[in-house]
């Protein structure tokens, strides 16, 4: 036990956690040249395509220092605010944290959020300088930044390059010398706690674990606490590039658990595993149940393939908990999941795996966040979705969630941000100069406001620079009202919304001008109008196809003509009728992307 180390790496996005962790693999030999590839512990197609980490992953590592053997077990996680809830969990298995800082940006929002975290959970810090090698390194400015934020010693920041292998070894005897050994009792009665599972098809789920006290072997009887399931430990084993069995594990080790179970719901992330006959008395705490910041509800193409996605996001709720979803119907897209999501980037990695992964053709509906209606009863109603707001006259008022936000950027860009978030609805608390050209900006903002654009927007005044990061404090009263969408004078339930008052207008003329030139034209027109309650506030025509029925009339008395056109009239009239007004998957998805 005392040779073991368990660590992980956190730092904002894009600041070189996966190329760092690649050279801590290179150089302990845990991965040969054959079988090295950039990103080495991104296994998603996904993560290699954009370049970010999506899922933290776990790696064993054995190290020769002073001539005795070591385990590290390392754990690379997201940099992506999206992605926090997955590094909140590598760190409750941890002991150490590798606090990652590009010397040409210095320290962004996300670093700062990351460190509290690991900082909460009593985590030795080994501050690093990433990216040296760079021309635009400025390591004397960014090193005066991390002694303000952790209050270290200069001499303790390791100058590392993840790029040309600087520094590799100086961080990997830091490792050892500084972050403690796992504390636990070996002997004691067994105590490990899930951080992660996934499905295979053939083995049934794999548990991956971190043990707190005990030892398991191979063919154990085990308990599942919060499920209360009990099952033999098949397979037992550490993670090394591809699985590794073991017939023992002890306190400390992080390892993987098969015992053939075929149903999602028995697996808990944050749950703990214990013997049957000599159980722990309490489990693991410190894993805190996630809260959605943003809902949409996901349906399938063909209503045929509904039980299919059920089994689909229940495989992917296995590999990232922070997904949930309860079912729910819609009076345009039938039966489907309303899904609850970290932010735009998850419920966008969301849908791309559920096509990849499963195969699953999917349409999603306008996200928005969850509201809370206080009637005229005073009593509470979470409304998470648009057709869920009760009648006006019942309600007395609605509160929206707020959050605060901190921006950091350079001082050049400070003008525009004030702007944009103001135009947002947001307040400003506070603003403090943490160099002499960085700033870092605190706003009260609702968070509605912030789940469509507000981060590209944000990127593209600051060039990039700015760095985002948030978290709900509170929910506000708010002038709120039902946004709905009229297609020939039925409600298009999709593509309702819940927005504020002032926003409303110019909303509901942009998207129907957006729908005048996304839905087909049919043989009769189309009325397509944004109304609150019974007032219409904006509309647009899609006007008919019409065939020249007096082609074939030359010359001739006018009747003859006017005829014809008469009973294409009434034709036109008795088909708008009956006439059913498609609307393309193209048509969700531009509405999301409306600036």
């Amino acid at each position: 036990m005392k040779k073991i180390r368990n660590f992980c790496i956190i730092a904002h996005i894009d600041h070189g956690k996966s190329t760092l962790a690649d050279r801590l693999l290179q150089f302990t030999n845990t991965v040969s040249d054959r079988d090295f590839q950039d990103q080495v512990l991104d296994n998603m197609d996904l993560e290699r395509e954009r370049g970010i980490t999506i899922k933290s992953h776990a790696i064993q590592m054995n190290y020769n220092y002073k001539g005795e053997e070591y385990i590290l077990n390392l754990i690379d996680t997201p940099g992506h605010v999206d992605f926090s809830y997955e590094v909140s969990r590598s760190i409750a298995a941890c002991e150490g944290a590798l606090l990652l800082i590009d010397a040409t940006q210095g320290v962004q929002a996300q670093t700062i959020s990351n460190l509290y975290l690991a900082i909460e959970n009593n985590l030795e810090i080994i501050p690093i300088l990433n990216k040296m090698d760079m021309p635009a390194a400025m390591p004397d400015e960014v090193k005066d930044q991390i002694i303000d934020l952790i209050g270290c010693d200069s001499d303790d920041i390791i100058e590392a390059s993840g790029k040309t292998g600087q520094g590799v070894e100086k961080i990997l005897s830091t490792i050892i010398d500084k972050i403690p050994a796992p504390k636990g009792d070996p002997d004691g009665p067994l105590q490990a706690v899930i951080f992660d599972s996934i499905f295979n098809s053939y083995r049934g789920i794999i548990a991956y674990f971190r043990i707190f006290n005990g030892t398991i072997r191979k063919n154990d009887f085990v308990k599942f606490i919060s499920t209360d399931k009990e099952y033999y430990a098949d397979e037992i084993g550490i993670l090394r590039l591809t699985q590794e069995p073991k017939n023992v594990l002890s306190t400390g080790d992080v390892g993987y658990i098969i015992s053939g179970i075929k149903t999602s719901k028995e697996v808990r992330v944050g749950d703990t595993i214990t013997h049957v006959e000599r159980p722990c008395t309490i489990a693991v705490a410190g894993f805190q149940e996630v809260k959605p910041m943003l809902f949409a509800g996901i349906y399938p193409t063909d209503a045929d393939e509904y039980e299919e996605l059920r089994s689909s996001l229940e495989k992917l709720q296995l590999n990232d908990a922070s997904l949930t979803f309860v079912p729910e119907s819609s009076a345009a897209l039938g039966f489907g999941f309303r899904c609850g999501f970290l932010g735009l980037l998850h419920m966008e990695i969301i849908q791309e795996r559920l096509d990849r992964e499963f195969n699953m053709d999917v349409i999603a509906t306008v996200p928005n966040v969850s509201y809370r209606v206080i009637t005229t009863r005073k009593e509470t109603i979470e409304v998470h979705n648009p057709s869920g707001m009760p009648s006006p006259n019942i309600i007395d008022h609605v509160e929206e969630p707020y959050i605060f936000a901190q921006i950091i950027s350079k001082a050049d860009y400070i003008g525009p941000i004030i702007k944009l978030c103001l135009d947002k609805r947001g307040t400003l608390l506070n603003q403090v100069y943490i160099a002499s050209n960085r700033i870092e900006l605190s706003f009260d903002l609702p968070l509605g406001e912030i789940i469509f654009d507000f981060y590209d927007k944000l990127k593209s005044i600051s060039k990039g620079y700015a760095s985002f990061d948030y978290h709900i404090v509170d929910y506000k009263p708010a002038q709120l009202v039902k946004l709905d969408i009229l297609l020939n004078g039925d409600s298009v339930d999709a593509l309702s919304s819940l927005t504020h008052v002032d926003n409303a207008y110019p909303f509901g003329r942009k998207i129907c001008e957006k729908l005048k030139d996304l839905i087909p034209r049919q043989q009769f027109d189309i009325a397509i109008q944004a109304a609150i309650g019974s007032k219409i506030i904006a509309r647009e025509t899609i006007k008919a196809v019409r065939k020249d029925v007096t082609a074939k009339c030359y010359g001739g008395d006018i009747t003859r003509k006017r005829k014809l056109l008469e009973k294409q009239k009434q034709g036109k009239k008795k088909m708008r009728q009956i006439g059913n007004v498609e609307v393309p998957q193209s048509a969700f998805l531009a509405v999301l992307k409306l600036d």
